[in-house]
């Protein structure tokens, strides 16, 4: 009995994330506001009623897809910001990440970017918890680093917002531009972390 109940939930995992597979290809081209739960379904072979067993709407599929997207990167991000070694080198490791990323789940990147301010809540919702997760971690971590000395927990977070802030706002450049802007859009990026490191190190100035 268990032996067929590990093969039902493996297919049901598996028709579950065919769905949100589904769903991201369609999202290159359109808002998850404007997507129709049975435009889903049929690129995937299956009757609308049955999309519920796996998600309440296209809202819950949204918030499963932010989970996806960003839920495993967490110890990355935080790694890429705080990890030891000179300001140069922390810097080439964030926004090495960032275009890393992009190259590697563009549609993930641009669902994030394009939903951040759209017109579906839960999903608008789920991607400020994410953000601000990896804001408070960050936060943690640059709190614990001594050049953070003497400074207040909510300094310590303002420049970790930053650093979120920079990452998602460099990820949506690479987005946006054409094959050949790639170097000049994560040169500016690393300009920029350069001046928020030399801001970082005259704060308490």
């Amino acid at each position: 009995m268990s032996h067929t109940l590990g093969i039902r939930q493996a297919q049901k995992q598996k028709t579950r994330q065919a769905l949100m597979d589904s769903a991201l290809q369609l999202l290159e081209h359109q808002s998850l506001s404007s997507l129709g739960l049975r435009e889903v379904t049929r690129a995937v072979g299956m009757a609308p009623a049955a999309f519920y067993r796996h998600f309440t709407g296209t809202a819950d599929l949204g918030v499963a897809l932010v989970e996806q997207a960003l839920g495993s990167l967490h110890d990355t991000i935080r790694a890429a910001i705080v990890t030891t070694g000179s300001s140069e080198e922390r810097i080439d490791r964030a926004v090495a990440l960032i275009a890393a990323q992009v190259r590697t789940h563009p549609a993930h990147v641009r669902f994030i970017a394009r939903e951040r301010h759209g017109g579906v809540a839960p999903v608008r919702e789920a991607i400020g918890v994410q953000l601000r997760a990896f804001g408070d971690e960050v936060a943690e971590a640059l709190g614990a680093d001594p050049e953070s000395a003497g400074w207040t927990p909510e300094d310590v977070r303002m420049l970790a917002g930053m650093y979120v802030d920079h990452m998602v706002m460099t990820a949506s450049a690479l987005l946006e531009g054409d094959e050949g802007s790639e170097e000049a859009v994560l040169a500016t990026a690393r300009a920029q972390l350069r001046l928020v490191t030399l801001g970082r190190h005259h704060w308490l100035d």
